[in-house]
C-alpha cells in the first residue's frame, strides 16, 4: 500500500506528465505552422511518449492500492521564437521533469517504499535519455545557427523518428527516440 502523501505527489507527477504532453502537442502545432514537419513530428511522438508515461504511474497507484486523481491542466506556450527557441524550451522542461522524478526518488527514501523507488528507477534512466536526445538536437541546431539546410536536414531526421505501436498484453513497443 502506498502512504497517502506519496499518492499526492505521485499525482502531482501524473499531472506534470500530462502537461508535457499538451505543452509537446502546441510544439507541434508551432512547427507545423512554421513548415517544419518533422519537428511537428518529433514532438507528437513525444506527446504520446509521454502519454505512456502517465499510464505506468496510473498503473503503479492501481497495483498499490493507491488511486489516479486528475487535475487540472495550465496552458502551456503558442509560440516560439524559432526552431531553436522550441528546442532551447523542451530541454529546460526535460530538466524540471527530471528535478520532479529526482524529488519523488528522494520521498520514497524518506518513506523506505522501495517499490516505489524501483518504479522510479525506469524514468531516472529514462529522463537521462530525454536530456541528451533534445540536447543533441539542440547542440546541433547552434551549429547551423538555427537556419537553412542545416535546420532542413535536422527537420527531416526528427521526421524520421520512430512510432511506438501499443499492445495490451506486452504495452509500448518500439524505440519511442
Amino acid at each position: 500500500m502506498i502512504t497517502q502523501d506519496l499518492e499526492d505527489k505521485f499525482n502531482q507527477h501524473i499531472n506534470k506528465e500530462i502537461y508535457s504532453s499538451y505543452l509537446y502537442l502546441s510544439m507541434a502545432a508551432w512547427a507545423d505552422h512554421q513548415g517544419l514537419r518533422g519537428f511537428s513530428h518529433w514532438m507528437r511522438v513525444q506527446a504520446m511518449e509521454e502519454l505512456t508515461h502517465v499510464s505506468r504511474f496510473f498503473d503503479f497507484l492501481t497495483d498499490r492500492d493507491g488511486r489516479a486523481r486528475l487535475s487540472a491542466i495550465a496552458e502551456p506556450p503558442q509560440d516560439w521564437a524559432n526552431a531553436t527557441a522550441l528546442m532551447e524550451d523542451t530541454y529546460q522542461h526535460e530538466l524540471e521533469v527530471s528535478k520532479g522524478i529526482n524529488e519523488l526518488v528522494s520521498l520514497c527514501r524518506e518513506h523506505s517504499d522501495h517499490a516505489a523507488g524501483a518504479f522510479l528507477d525506469w524514468f531516472v534512466k529514462e529522463q537521462v535519455e530525454e536530456e541528451a536526445n533534445v540536447k543533441d538536437v539542440l547542440d546541433r541546431l547552434r551549429i547551423v545557427k538555427g537556419e537553412g539546410q542545416g535546420l532542413l536536414m535536422i527537420d527531416q531526421e526528427l521526421g524520421a523518428r520512430a512510432l511506438p505501436s501499443y499492445d495490451p498484453t506486452l504495452g509500448w513497443i518500439g524505440n519511442t527516440r
